[in-house]
């Protein structure tokens, strides 16, 4: 017993001096070369280390067990750098990062996993655009942001109400967030409905694509957008915050948006606005009329950053007004219609770190409150009327529990709910009285590493209850489980192929069920099917990945079928062979069907040299029934290209892309037209020791060319914008 004891002591030693013997990381992180950057987090996700840089901008880490790491250095308002490392016991690695602005070409690490990763780590294939891009391109709403990135286009009814559509799939089945929470918005439910999220004062925008329902829910299906204004959770010293101005010519918008939080101790506030507007955008044809829009936007926080324990506090409010080109002409009445949002939200988000003695290494937790109003408005002349008015309020919650690794093995589970009241008054009520929905769902995503392969593998189960106030409406339930699992072999050097299964349901949403009545948001007289069943999606995706110094690609194919699909079902009651028309509409409704997606995307950078690097990029998505019908608004084919060229801190990307017509149309759909466009974008920066200055400039559209997006439910009687100049300013504090 005694040698016992002493083996046991002996082992516990040795491990100790081990540990003590770990190796060290350091280096400094500069903007430039020259100049500092104070209070930039160094991270090495992978054992929980991190630290904040000093005045000079040099940082230490210490203890880091031999190994391979991924060493992420992170400051707001900058491209996040990584650089792959291996540490033996003992020895002292340096990684220096020269920091950019986030710009043209950024480097943006993702949250999509439920955890900080890159890009080339991520199981699912995410997009995701900086400050910089988004600033750069100078844009009113969420889906025109992001319209052209590969597989995603935009859904609109003007430029006002665009939304994200994602590898095809639009509405109900692509979720939008905020900071990784719902935002609360109807724009999932209607063509003319936008989103609320505040674009201008994004640090990034990701865009998780396939099906998301594993940590996001079941109407996640197609996709998830995820809006982030703050993603700290580490306390600093001092002011950061920026200050952003812009303006375009398309639609002689113009912009300013700013922002900061001040740090002392444990403790920080902080705090931001947008105000922006738009006019009635030009097309080579003319001006497109009540297409304009103007948004003002804010909030204001707090929080504490422990070194265990963290929490912040967050008032949001917002003011969108927009109006709905022909939207009275759809109407039948010679009147426009804008429609004003008003969005108001309260957040409590916060959780513990770095457990011992646990199982659990943190714990990330949110509350959140959204009062959500929506009048559309109709104007005669100079004098207004309230037509409808939309009341939403959704209080969610979410837990995430991250397990502390254990050999091989790590994960995350958690639980997350909400409770929705909806109604709706007006003339466009197509739903009587207010409805119910409540929403709980618990799951859990967990990995195996072992040398070049990882294995991931989740499941989530949801529940949802819809009880409707109004006594001819069904209350209706839906439980279902959703399952997935994927597996990235690491082939060669810089190289890897990720194969992802996902068997996913989704709940019919609640338009979807009991609508009744002419909708200008979709064309049609609707009339809801309260015998709608869940949804079932089996979803396959092979990705290939490519990183080098020379060259990165990331290229997908996927093919997802979907049992019980739900769509709309044109409606020929008097059997004339014609579709039937009310109130000026085609009258369709809610039916079920087999449907399936077939696509593909790639992009892709040739990096010739220090100052030149070539880009590629495309995608296609094929959607119809099973009986071959195909479904409306599909993205058609489209490829991009362009350069990347650098002199100093000067960038210019000059692109082109083409679109291809889209012949495959459903029922009462026209086809569209092929085209190019020609743009370029330009930044140049000017780097101080505790400031940036970013100035952006560039030409959409150059040939003025006449085109129309498949996508937008007006696309037969409004173009696109025509030749449009954009510039933008931004200051950054640090």
């Amino acid at each position: 017993m005694t040698k016992l004891f002493i083996s046991i002591g002996t082992i516990v030693l040795l491990s100790g001096a081990i540990f003590a013997q770990g190796g060290t990381v350091k280096g400094r992180i500069t903007q430039g070369v020259s100049n500092p950057i104070h209070d930039a987090s160094v991270q090495i996700t992978a054992i929980k280390a991190s630290v904040v840089t000093d005045d000079d901008g040099k940082y230490v880490l210490t203890g880091v067990p031999a190994g391979k790491y991924t060493v992420r250095a992170h400051m707001e308002g900058f491209s996040d750098q990584t650089r792959v490392i291996e540490v033996a016991a003992g020895e002292t690695i340096q990684a220096d990062f020269d920091l950019e602005v986030g710009g043209l070409r950024a480097e943006v690490t993702v949250t999509a996993g439920g955890v900080e990763q890159t890009l080339f780590e991520a199981f699912q294939t995410v997009t995701a655009l900086g400050s910089g891009q988004v600033l750069g391109r100078q844009t009113a709403s969420l889906g025109e942001v992001l319209d052209g990135e590969a597989g995603v286009a935009k859904r609109s009814f003007g430029v006002g109400s665009s939304r994200p559509v994602v590898r095809g799939f639009d509405g109900d089945r692509v979720l939008v967030l905020q900071d990784g929470v719902r935002t609360g918005s109807l724009g999932s439910g209607s063509g003319d409905h936008g989103e609320t999220s505040d674009v201008p004062s994004a640090e990034r925008i990701e865009v998780v694509k396939g099906p998301g329902t594993l940590l996001y829910g079941s109407n996640a299906l197609g996709g998830v957008v995820n809006v982030v204004s703050d993603d700290e959770k580490e306390s600093h010293e001092g002011f950061k915050g920026f200050l952003t101005t812009g303006t375009a010519s398309a639609d002689r918008s113009g912009l300013v948006s700013g922002g900061g939080d001040y740090g002392s101790g444990e403790v920080a506030v902080r705090g931001g606005f947008t105000i922006q507007r738009t006019g009635d955008y030009s097309t080579p044809v003319g001006n497109i009329l009540n297409s304009s829009s103007r948004n003002n936007a804010g909030n204001i926080g707090g929080g504490y950053y422990g070194q265990k324990v963290y929490g912040t506090g967050l008032f949001s409010t917002s003011v969108r007004r927009y109006g709905i080109p022909f939207g009275g002409y759809f109407e039948g009445e010679d009147v426009d219609i804008d429609i004003r949002q008003q969005n108001r939200g309260l957040r409590y988000s916060g959780g513990f770190r770095n457990l011992k003695n646990s199982a659990i290494d943190s714990v990330q937790f949110s509350l959140d409150y959204v009062s959500y109003e929506h009048k559309e408005i109709e104007i005669d002349g100079a004098v207004e009327s309230i037509g409808s008015v939309f009341d939403n309020k959704t209080f969610s919650y979410r837990s995430l529990f991250e397990q502390r690794k254990r050999g091989a093995m790590t994960g995350r589970f958690g639980f997350e709910g909400f409770d929705r009241t909806f109604q709706v008054n007006g003339a466009e009520q197509l739903i009587t009285g207010k409805v119910r929905h409540n929403s709980f769902s618990a799951f859990t995503l967990q990995e195996y590493s072992k040398d070049r392969m990882k294995f991931q593998f989740g499941a989530r189960v949801e529940s949802n209850r819809l009880n409707p106030t109004t006594v001819a409406y069904r209350d209706r339930n839906f439980t279902g489980v959703s399952f997935g699992a994927g597996v990235n072999f690491s082939t060669w050097k810089g190289g890897a192929f990720i194969f992802n299964y996902t068997n996913s349901y989704r709940a019919p949403a609640l338009e979807e069920l009991y609508n009744q009545g002419p909708h200008i948001g979709t064309l049609t007289y609707e009339i809801g099917n309260q015998t709608l069943k869940n949804e079932r999606a089996n979803g396959l995706d092979v990705s290939v990945r490519h990183q080098s110094d020379r060259f990165r690609l990331t290229g997908d194919i996927y093919l997802y079928r979907i049992n019980d699909f739900i769509y709309f079902s044109y409606v020929d009651d008097n059997a004339d062979g014609r579709i039937d028309i009310e109130d000026g509409l085609p009258v369709a409704k809610y039916a079920q069907s087999d449907a399936q997606y077939l696509g593909a995307e790639f992009t892709s950078e040739a990096i010739i040299n220090d100052k030149v690097t070539a880009i590629f990029g495309g995608d296609f998505v094929h959607a119809n029934l099973t009986n071959n019908e195909n479904l409306p608004r599909i993205t058609p084919a489209r490829l991009k290209t362009g350069l990347d060229l650098r002199a100093g801190s000067l960038t210019l990307r000059p692109e082109v892309s083409f679109t291809a017509p889209q012949e495959r149309i459903a029922p009462l759909e026209t086809r569209t037209a092929g085209y190019g466009l020609a743009g370029v974008s330009g930044m140049y920066t000017i780097g101080r020791d505790h400031t940036s200055h970013i100035f952006i400039l560039g030409v959409n559209n150059l040939t003025d060319r006449i085109y129309r997006n498949h996508l937008s439910f007006i696309k037969n009687l409004a173009p696109e914008p025509g030749r449009g100049i954009r510039f933008g300013y931004t200051v950054r504090f640090f």
